[in-house]
């Protein structure tokens, strides 16, 4: 595997970089929580690693070679994004008073972990450009003497990992400003930015070409 320290290096950046996913994060983190948060980090964890796969499989070939296929998940990503900007837009303000937790509202956290993860793999996995990232980076890295498995595993669990602890950092972050913001019109202001920002991505997405 050549040049391992660049790769890093560019994959630190690329998750770093303003996108869906790092808004999803943030947003997650000032409305809910760390802990809701990281299940959405992880989401969007998962849903690189099946990217990557994807790009190194037929089917990765065949986003890149038909338009038709790439158009469809391209308005389905899309759609999507302005589904989530929409309903974030007139989500209702939260409130970040600490109070007691009984058996029902706890139950509703653990549901809220089960949207959020959701959120974060659908998020990703609908989106069709990581897979052209990953099918034109990965190849700069992979030394065609040595096992082409265990430099794509290598290279998709640094990717992965990268995410998790980036956007771990943008969500204790984000959950740090929750007390400027614990008022109902700081919290509504969070949705409607974050709502209005999903939309923009999901037009960008839409009127995107290859």
């Amino acid at each position: 595997m050549d040049q391992y320290i660049v790769y890093l290096l560019i994959v630190a950046v690329t998750v770093a970089s303003p996108g869906p996913g790092v808004i999803l994060t943030l947003s997650n983190a000032i409305r809910f929580g760390v802990k809701s948060a990281l299940f959405g980090v992880l989401g969007i964890a998962l849903g690189i690693f099946i990217i990557a796969i994807i790009s190194a499989s037929s089917l990765g070939v065949l986003l890149a070679s038909s338009a038709v296929a790439f158009s469809v998940l391209k308005y389905i990503g899309a759609a999507y994004l302005i589904y989530l900007g929409v309903k974030l837009w007139r989500s209702p303000p939260i409130s970040f008073q600490k109070e007691e937790v009984d058996e029902g509202e706890n139950q509703l956290i653990k549901q809220q972990y089960g949207f959020c993860f959701k959120e974060g793999f659908l998020i990703t996995l609908l989106n069709p450009k990581p897979i052209f990232f990953f099918m034109s980076l990965f190849p700069q890295f992979i030394n065609h003497q040595q096992s082409y498995y265990f430099q794509f595993t290598v290279l998709t669990l640094t990717f992965c990992s990268m995410i998790l602890i980036v956007h771990s950092i943008y969500a204790f972050a984000a959950n740090s400003i929750k007390g400027w913001l614990a008022s109902p019109k700081g919290s509504k202001t969070v949705n409607r930015a974050g709502g209005g920002v999903f939309v923009l991505f999901g037009v960008g997405l839409a009127t995107t070409q290859k």
